[in-house]
């Protein structure tokens, strides 16, 4: 016998592994493939929701807020893109001239690591929204976030540049906007 909050979870998590598929199928600039993705469950979610509340000091009470609807979460989809490099398209957007002249400039790490190629932002973006679409036709809770996305890169749990987080949850009401 499967009770309903087991089978709420293997489902949560059926839908996490097909977001995480929906996110390498998502059409990418040029072809090149730079996303990476990951599935934060168990005792994880306690220890990205703590790195959080640390964060929280130097990005802002919304990353407390955050960390609580993390906690609360089935289970947390990390998708990142590895955007250092580019797709060699010497477009300028990243404030560069050429790829090249974006390659060779210092690089900052701070919530992201950067200066990333605005591509592959966009490619991060769509694989993301397509992710996003995958939980929302399931039925299942679901939030984009940039602090636990942050958060979960400064925990060294998925290795990327730029990461963005949906957490997810099956309850009676959303706790990603019924919040305060």
């Amino acid at each position: 016998m499967i009770m309903g909050s087991e089978a709420e979870l293997e489902a949560v998590l059926s839908v996490a592994r097909l977001m995480c598929l929906a996110a390498r199928t998502a059409p990418k600039s040029r072809g090149i493939d730079n996303i990476v993705t990951c599935i934060v469950k168990g005792e994880d979610l306690k220890r990205l929701a703590d790195k959080m509340r640390e964060m929280a000091e130097q990005w802002g009470e919304y990353f407390r807020r955050d960390a609580g609807s993390v906690e609360a979460s089935d289970a947390v989809v990390l998708i990142g893109v590895r955007g250092m490099r580019g797709v060699g398209m010497n477009c300028g957007a990243c404030g560069y001239k050429t790829c090249q002249e974006k390659e060779a400039k210092a690089r900052v790490d701070t919530a992201y690591r950067g200066p990333v190629c605005v591509m592959e932002a966009i490619n991060l973006g769509i694989a993301v929204s397509s992710a996003a679409k995958i939980a929302s036709m399931m039925n299942v809770d679901n939030r984009i976030m940039f602090s636990a996305g942050s958060a979960a890169r400064a925990l060294g749990m998925i290795d990327a540049d730029v990461v963005l987080a949906i957490p997810l949850s099956a309850r009676g009401k959303n706790i990603y906007f019924d919040r305060k």
